[in-house]
């Protein structure tokens, strides 16, 4: 697509990596200062008309919110009111799979600072996204290809 890429874990802070590099799993406290620094990214990207994919565990819908409106939706539930930031127009993609066939793919990633054995904890913080927020869903049981054109295609509707 030619868009700007950024993986979400580059930007997780040194105090965040550590704790997951000893198996602890983030909390929320841990979590909401790195996704407002993902939202600021993401504003100054819109701000310049750069189309942008970010790879994100935003595993909450709470985490999604942060991504879209920034540190403000964290204080409100109520839509932004007219003359405030607009809020970032963003199609989540959530990446859906057995924890077998994820498990299989972490333990091939190397040099990674999250170990196999945080996977549970996602599982069990997952809040998978419904309307109404703007997302897909796509098994991860589909060949690479399928999964690709499956996103590039919702991209290219709108």
């Amino acid at each position: 697509l030619g868009w700007k890429f950024y993986d979400a874990d580059d930007y997780h802070p040194l105090e965040n990596k550590k704790k997951m590099e000893e198996g602890i799993p983030l909390n929320d406290e841990d979590r909401i200062p790195w996704l407002c620094a993902l939202h600021d990214i993401l504003r100054r990207e819109d701000a310049s008309r750069q189309d942008t994919i970010l790879a994100c565990s935003a595993l909450k819908k709470m985490y999604r919110r942060v991504l879209i409106g920034g540190a403000s939706a964290i204080e409100s539930n109520q839509p932004e009111q007219p003359g405030e930031n607009p809020a970032l127009k963003i199609l989540f993609v959530h990446l859906d799979g057995p924890k077998d066939i994820i498990a299989a793919r972490l333990e091939k990633r190397r040099g990674h600072f999250m170990p196999l054995e945080l996977l549970q904890s996602q599982f069990d913080t997952l809040e998978p996204p419904s309307a109404p927020e703007n997302f897909i869903t796509v098994s991860l049981e589909k060949p690479l290809p399928e999964i690709l054109l499956q996103i590039e295609t919702a991209i290219l509707q709108g």
